[in-house]
């Protein structure tokens, strides 16, 4: 099957099949694609033209090329969010329509350190809460999540009983989230968090720092969680 005349540049061409062939169920998730030999002569273009368009679908996340094995079609995440928009992860979870679930591992009063102290500033700390839990979408593992905040902020005896760090704030502290203030950072490998989360050692996870606020700016949790790449995408709306 040659490519069909197209005044787009030949690797845009490419893109765009492989990616009906994918969404076809031609190729399926994990399946491994044939070689860069037998996937030029197929298409009609040159290897240099192919490994262009691999390429940039590898940092599309749709493939994965692995050297001297071959490329890898990744599984579609199943919950995707716009990172513009601040959506509990529970939220994302329900509206996949699937079921969250919290495994609780440790919640340990800390002295904070003097970074967090300056997270929190101006607010005085005395002692933080740090609260480490897996987040599960129909009992599957699909985020690690270390969550730090200010005693006295939410019932640290009641955490275990909710889902929503947010709303067991609000409710027992009066202090509503507005907004946060994000990092995304990619992560190869982590011993003990692939272990919880049952990763396969090849893929990443994308790892969001979060500080959250309250609409008068007041500093109230820190987050840092671990997100399944196969699982989570996340995208942003950018505007002229």
């Amino acid at each position: 099957m040659s490519l069909k005349i197209d005044s787009r540049q030949l690797y845009l061409q490419v893109i765009d099949q492989l990616k009906q062939d994918i969404e076809s169920g031609k190729y399926k998730p994990k399946q491994k694609l044939p070689s860069e030999f037998q996937l030029s002569k197929e298409l009609g273009v040159s290897r240099a033209t192919l490994r262009e368009a691999l390429r940039i679908l590898e940092e599309e996340n749709i493939v994965t090329r692995k050297h001297g094995v071959g490329t890898f079609v990744n599984p579609k995440p199943i919950f995707s969010s716009g990172i513009e928009q601040l959506n509990s992860v529970t939220y994302m979870i329900k509206e996949s329509g699937k079921t969250p679930g919290s495994q609780f591992l440790t919640t340990e009063f800390l002295k904070p350190t003097a970074d967090e102290r300056q997270k929190f500033a101006p607010r005085e700390l005395e002692s933080i809460v740090k609260i480490e839990r897996v987040r599960t979408a129909d009992d599957e593992p699909v985020v690690f999540c270390i969550d730090k905040l200010p005693e006295g902020l939410v019932p640290v005896d009641r955490v275990h009983q909710t889902d929503s760090l947010f709303r067991l704030m609000e409710a027992y502290s009066g202090n509503r989230i507005a907004y946060a203030i994000t990092y995304i950072e990619p992560v190869s490998y982590h011993d003990r968090i692939y272990e919880i989360l049952k990763c396969d050692p090849e893929q990443s996870l994308l790892l969001l720092k979060q500080m959250h606020y309250t609409a008068e700016d007041e500093p109230v949790l820190y987050s840092v969680n671990f997100f399944r790449s196969d699982m989570f995408s996340f995208h942003v709306l950018r505007k002229r």
